[in-house]
């Protein structure tokens, strides 16, 4: 609240000097970056006490933290495959149309070298 108020005060918007805005803006954001290390050393203090109070409750957090881990792996996983077998199976299609129109160029072809394969040779006139 410290550093909107500095922000937004009176004081301020009444044509105060650029660089005693900025001081007072780093003021306030050194005062907030100071209480959230208190709260962060608060909360791992208690963390600390748990442990030594209760080790089994902080093994069973980390199991908890790392079965999600690997739910979250294992999706991630799944997600990537089935991408792969998309993809896998648009390349497959790709591959299957351009196969036909060489079969079909082929095709004409073998047909008439098997039709002119069956063809009796003429006979030689003597």
């Amino acid at each position: 609240q410290a550093c909107f108020a500095s922000l937004v005060s009176q004081d301020y918007v009444n044509g105060t000097d650029q660089e005693e805005i900025r001081t007072g803006v780093d003021q306030c954001i050194q005062k907030f970056l100071d209480v959230a290390r208190q709260t962060e050393c608060f909360f791992l203090q208690k963390r600390l006490q748990l442990s030594v109070q209760k080790p089994e409750q902080v093994i069973k957090e980390d199991v908890s933290e790392l079965r999600n881990e690997l739910q979250r792996k294992e999706a991630l996983i799944q997600k990537h495959l089935s991408k792969l077998r998309h993809w896998q199976q648009v390349l497959e299609d790709i591959s299957v149309q351009h196969k036909k129109p060489a079969e079909m160029s082929q095709a004409p072809l073998a047909y008439l070298e098997q039709a002119s394969a069956n063809i009796p040779a003429p006979m030689k006139q003597t």
